[in-house]
């Protein structure tokens, strides 16, 4: 078969797989579930046997230390993987769940019901462990799911599917319930991103390239995540201590992820007596900070910022720091050059914190705490298949709820509509 043909097939058998995961009991999932933990820690001579070949390929061409520490399956991975599904299966299963039932004046009972949304397509980069953890919340939710991994670790993928598949099978699952696209060819992916007939939802996982490209070229619906350019405000009121602990952390903690502080707002009332310590704290733990022209006044040692220092992802130890007037003039910045992820503010007024909350569009708003909790796990939803920066139909980490949608249900007996 052609690619086109291979694609639409696993399409098509995912359609016809949704149906039977939508009707299964959580009894029934959740077995699935541990069965699938117990698998994979039977199986890890053969999976890590697999990961070794795309490790080995990807020294060959020169992958960054850094691309394939994200790229082995170590016990410590396999063991988070397996972690994982133990704990989806603990998570409460939202599918059919009731709520909003009133009686209309005609004698009928609407409400709605939470069910799956039907075929998740998930393409991914780099980190094989993202087909364990996605197809365990779409499988805990009632969807099929379609992975696309990178050509990077395509042996990972397909050794894990295959071990997963297994239990499907020994439990008289539909194993297209959980596929993964078996080629590196890039057409499969614009083919993919055309059957709209059978995919309900794509979700992509990597850098913004990857997500803009998707974006542009699907025909199905797509949870977009392009950057984190996350904002820290220090009000005039701020406790200046409390604010350096949540700026050092959100800066240093994990630098490279997508909750990281990438920019510090100081209000012009208190910058010259916090930013001198503050750019101390940043300097030992190797930031490096890039600053307005009010900020290398007060820190002379600090980089000059440009103007495409604002709204950058640095993903890495660099901070962009700009001095502003007041908390109008810091919502201004956030509005311009924030990329709807994550915006906090440290503050000891209450009026400027429920104006920061009701004011700032982010998928997560905060008020004195770092933007490293924005996660589907400190969040309570137990784990996360991603962090959508669009509205429609989640805003923020998704979780089980966020993989499902709610349909109208209707009970009469016998009206009729004059």
């Amino acid at each position: 078969m052609t690619v086109e043909q291979t694609i639409t097939e696993m399409a098509a058998r995912a359609r016809q797989a949704a149906r039977v995961m939508a009707n299964l009991s959580t009894e029934v999932k959740n077995r699935l579930l541990l069965a699938m933990a117990e698998a994979l820690d039977a199986q890890r001579g053969f999976i890590r046997a697999e990961n070794a070949k795309d490790l080995e390929a990807g020294r060959a061409k020169g992958l960054s230390p850094a691309m394939l520490d994200r790229l082995e399956l170590s016990d410590k991975v396999m063991q988070a993987m397996i972690t994982g599904l133990h704990e989806v299966a603990a998570l409460p299963d939202p599918v059919g769940e009731i709520s909003s039932m009133a009686r209309r004046p005609n004698g009928i009972l609407v409400g709605r019901m939470r069910v799956p949304l039907g075929v998740i397509g998930m393409i991914y980069e780099s980190r094989p462990n993202v087909t364990v953890d996605a197809a365990a919340l779409c499988l805990k939710s009632g969807n099929a799911i379609l992975l696309r991994g990178g050509s990077e670790a395509i042996h990972s993928n397909l050794a894990l599917a295959k071990v997963l598949q297994e239990v499907l099978a020994a439990e008289a699952v539909d194993p297209a319930a959980l596929q993964v696209v078996p080629t590196t060819a890039r057409e499969a992916v614009n083919h993919l991103l055309k059957l709209e007939e059978f995919i309900d939802l794509i979700i992509p996982r990597g850098g913004e390239g990857l997500i803009r490209f998707v974006a542009e070229n699907s025909r199905i619906p797509v949870l977009k995540h392009y950057k984190g350019v996350c904002h820290l405000f220090v009000d005039a009121s701020a406790d200046m201590e409390m604010a350096e602990r949540i700026v050092l952390n959100g800066k240093t903690q994990r630098p490279g992820v997508c909750n990281a502080l990438e920019c510090l707002l100081v209000h012009r009332q208190i910058a010259p007596a916090f930013l001198p310590k503050v750019a101390a704290a940043l300097a030992a733990a190797g930031v490096e900070l890039r600053g307005c022209p009010a900020t290398k006044a007060i820190v002379p040692d600090c980089t000059p910022a440009f103007i495409s220092d604002w709204g950058m992802e640095f993903l890495g130890l660099i901070l962009a720091v700009k001095v502003v007037d007041d908390i109008d003039a810091a919502m201004d910045h956030v509005a311009r050059y924030g990329s709807q992820h994550t915006e906090n503010i440290v503050t000891a007024d209450y009026a400027n914190a429920q104006r920061w909350l009701r004011e700032v569009d982010a998928s997560a708003v905060m008020v004195n705490a770092s933007t490293r909790f924005n996660d589907g796990g400190q969040f309570g939803l137990g784990a996360e298949i991603g962090i959508s920066t669009t509205k429609l139909h989640a805003y923020g980490p998704m979780g089980l709820e966020e993989l499902t949608t709610r349909k109208f249900i209707v009970y009469g007996d016998g009206q009729i509509r004059s």
